[in-house]
């Protein structure tokens, strides 16, 4: 069951009704800066948890000067589309709050966003996305990150590399996901959206000798619909 840290309490919600129900994901993005983006971010993580928990989620985005710009940063750092607040949607449910860390805390569950700090990075024109949305999910969003050249350095070289490797895995025979590492995955995401804990089951399955390389790329796979990094992109590609 999917829980996070209420910013209200402190203490473990229930993210999703416990009759199946639709879950109202609403986005309170700062405005057009890093900081920003990674509301949208850790809400989007939250949409696609509760999706592959089988409950239906509505993603809104409220509060914002400068929208439109920041869905098309968003757009391009692999954020889906959220709705402008007070468009119709499914019938009563629960809702869940993307905060700012330090902002307004709605009345409501609330997950409060660290500061992202892009220090002197161009994140606004967001050259090579995917290696900042890796970046920002190497830090669990309770903590602050900065996107230094290091760091967005790092996140380009590891996509580089897990992108091949799982292309090269898609030419083997395909094998299940073993039960152990879906739910050392699952354990992660649904324990207050761990983005660095899945990150880290997949270090460990990359170097992991006793898994096949047709199980190796659909674990990349299956943790991918949760962290939305495109690792898939290059298979079929020319080797």
């Amino acid at each position: 069951m999917l829980r996070i840290i209420d910013a209200r309490t402190h203490q473990p919600a229930t993210a999703a009704p416990a009759r199946r129900g639709p879950t109202r994901v609403e986005a309170h993005a700062p405005g057009r800066d890093t900081t920003g983006l990674r509301v949208l971010l850790v809400a989007d993580l939250l949409v696609r948890a509760l999706e592959l928990d089988g409950t239906p989620a509505w993603a809104l985005l409220t509060g914002v000067e400068g929208g439109t710009r920041l869905r098309a940063d968003a757009a391009a750092l692999g954020v889906r589309p959220f709705e402008d607040d007070g468009a119709a949607g499914p019938g009563a449910g629960q809702a869940v709050y993307v905060v700012r860390q330090g902002g307004a805390t709605p009345d409501g569950a609330t997950v409060a966003v660290a500061p992202a700090d892009a220090a002197g990075q161009d994140t606004a024109g967001l050259a090579a996305p995917d290696a900042v949305r890796l970046a920002l999910l190497e830090r669990h969003h309770h903590a602050r990150v900065e996107l230094d050249a290091s760091a967005l350095d790092d996140a380009r070289d590891t996509l580089a590399r897990w992108r091949r490797a799982v292309a090269a895995w898609a030419r083997q025979p395909s094998r299940p996901v073993p039960g152990e590492v879906r739910d050392q995955l699952r354990a992660a995401w649904e324990d207050d959206l761990d983005a660095p804990g899945v990150l880290s089951v997949l270090r460990r399955v990359e170097t992991d000798p006793d898994l096949p390389d047709g199980a190796r790329f659909e674990i990349y796979a299956y943790a991918d619909r949760f962290l939305g990094l495109h690792l898939a992109r290059d298979v079929g590609a020319p080797a």
